[in-house]
């Protein structure tokens, strides 16, 4: 393994920054460690910490303060959109019937599948080529009658931005909820819902440089949801049990530390996928970028390398001291492609040859660098192993 790591992996997690870290010390140890329900000093002070990183969130987000509510990372918070958003409009009478995209995050398409096993129904809206969400299946979805619509901000593989401000005033004039998973998009994109008139919006801390186990739903009416999980009356009844007041402390920093830099970072992430897109027609000349038709956040790349699989291409790349992911999942013991590349009519044979790089706060062109140097010999090594495997 080389000495230097080249970590081309931000989508799926980031460091956790310096300045967060720092933030959340005096929440780990005698000076605000109280229960924030607690009317002592130790919970005056872990509950003043609290509802300033509540701020700090709702700030960033073009929220208020009492809409924030933190959950344990973005997939519990989408769990409770999809969902508390069934649940609350079968209690009222409405449709126990939801609307997702096909090519969601798996916590939103798992959290359509429970409604679905709970005696609902789910509708998956599928999307063209470019990743972006059919809008007459849209239509025709809110015709029928809907609970929530979920549609993702940024796609997770790909990097597809959804027309989101779009989808979100045709579900209002509906009368529809709509939520949208933004855990992608927020510190990559403008992301603020002074401009995207959606209900429901869901962050998630350790892709902004915060520890995993955070996230957070900004919830703009309370009546569009149930509460998943019971407990004491914290967070409005909508989450209960304590707070995770360390994790809560991180994400308000990571938040306001992201919102900050997003007008800066951007334009340099993007350079450094376009210096990585460029090389690849020269170091790699049949390569295939997935979703390039569309428009794109600018931190991700998804590339497929034909006559390879992603499984044997992350083996190589990781002894080579590049960490990345596949764009593809393991199932079975047998490779197949990702949901989400499926949904856009990639084949099979792509499908399964993807890989996804991606950048954040701390990339540089020195990774592109590093991994152009490596990428030749790894593909065509993998391509050699997999011709003799298959004669």
């Amino acid at each position: 393994m080389s000495a230097r790591i080249t970590y081309l992996d931000h989508a799926a997690t980031t460091p956790v920054r310096p300045e967060v870290r720092e933030a959340m010390l005096p929440y780990l140890g005698d000076e605000a460690f109280g229960n924030p329900s607690s009317p002592h000093r130790f919970g005056r002070a872990a509950r003043a910490g609290l509802e300033e990183a509540k701020r700090l969130v709702a700030q960033a987000l073009g929220a208020e303060p009492n809409q924030v509510i933190f959950t344990s990372g973005g997939t519990e918070a989408d769990n409770l959109a999809v969902i508390g958003a069934a649940l609350a409009a079968r209690e009222r009478g409405g449709p126990f019937r939801v609307a997702v995209c096909a090519t969601e995050h798996k916590a939103i398409l798992a959290a359509a599948h429970a409604v679905a096993h709970l005696g609902g129904e789910e509708i998956v809206l599928p999307v063209g080529a470019d990743g972006v969400v059919d809008e007459a299946a849209l239509d025709a979805a809110l015709a029928r009658g809907v609970a929530i619509v979920s549609v993702m901000w940024v796609n997770n593989e790909v990097g597809t931005i959804q027309p989101v401000a779009r989808l979100a005033e045709r579900c209002r004039a509906a009368g529809v909820t709509f939520h949208t998973d933004a855990v992608q998009a927020f510190g990559k994109i403008p992301v603020s819902v002074r401009d995207v008139p959606c209900t429901l919006i869901t962050i998630s801390g350790h892709k902004i440089g915060a520890p995993k186990g955070i996230g957070a739903l900004v919830v703009r009416d309370r009546r569009a949801i149930e509460a998943i999980i019971h407990g004491g009356g914290q967070q409005f009844g909508l989450r209960p049990g304590t707070e995770n007041v360390p994790g809560i402390i991180a994400l308000g920093r990571a938040v306001e530390l992201a919102a900050a830099e997003q007008q800066d970072l951007a334009p340099r992430l993007g350079a450094v996928r376009d210096d990585l897109e460029g090389r690849l027609a020269a170091l790699v000349p049949d390569a295939r970028i997935n979703g390039r038709d569309g428009k794109r956040a600018p931190h991700v790349v998804n590339v497929s390398f034909p006559g390879t699989d992603s499984e044997a291409m992350l083996m190589h790349l990781d002894l080579a001291g590049i960490a990345c992911s596949a764009g593809s999942a393991c199932s079975t013991g047998s490779v197949e492609p990702s949901h989400v590349l499926t949904a856009m009519g990639v084949p099979r044979e792509l499908g399964v040859a993807a890989l996804r790089f991606s950048f954040g706060r701390t990339s540089s062109s020195a990774d592109v660098e590093a991994l152009a140097a490596a990428l030749p010999r790894i593909v065509e090594k993998v391509r050699s192993l997999a011709a003799v495997l298959h004669r």
